[in-house]
């Protein structure tokens, strides 16, 4: 059984920073891609980042220069560096497989940009 647990997120002022985390367990993900995805109330769950198995890196242009998405395949976790957080960027964060997340969403991770 595949767990995805997101963590990280918090209450941030805009400018601000935070690092998600995302820790897989029942899969060795290190051969698959894997991306973060982010929803807010009413609004259909976006994708923010992806990266290969390889390490290749692509992102939304909304968070593109602001966003950083990384893995650590030894320790089966993918994180996301967040830097210059704004208002918009307030959502719930999901870790999950790509291009095809499967029914493997979490509870996933509150970011809130507030000040």
């Amino acid at each position: 059984q595949v767990r995805l647990v997101e963590s990280g997120g918090g209450l941030v002022q805009p400018g601000g920073s935070l690092r998600l985390s995302c820790a897989a367990s029942g899969s060795v993900i290190s051969l698959k891609s894997m991306a973060w995805y982010r929803q807010t109330p009413g609004k259909q769950r976006e994708l923010v980042a992806r990266i290969t198995s390889g390490g290749g890196t692509n992102y939304a242009d909304s968070v593109k220069g602001r966003f950083t998405i990384s893995r650590d395949n030894a320790r089966n976790m993918v994180y996301l560096q967040m830097n210059s957080l704004q208002p918009e960027d307030t959502a719930v964060y999901y870790c999950n497989f790509f291009p095809m997340p499967g029914n493997y969403w979490g509870q996933g991770t509150q970011v809130t940009v507030s000040s």
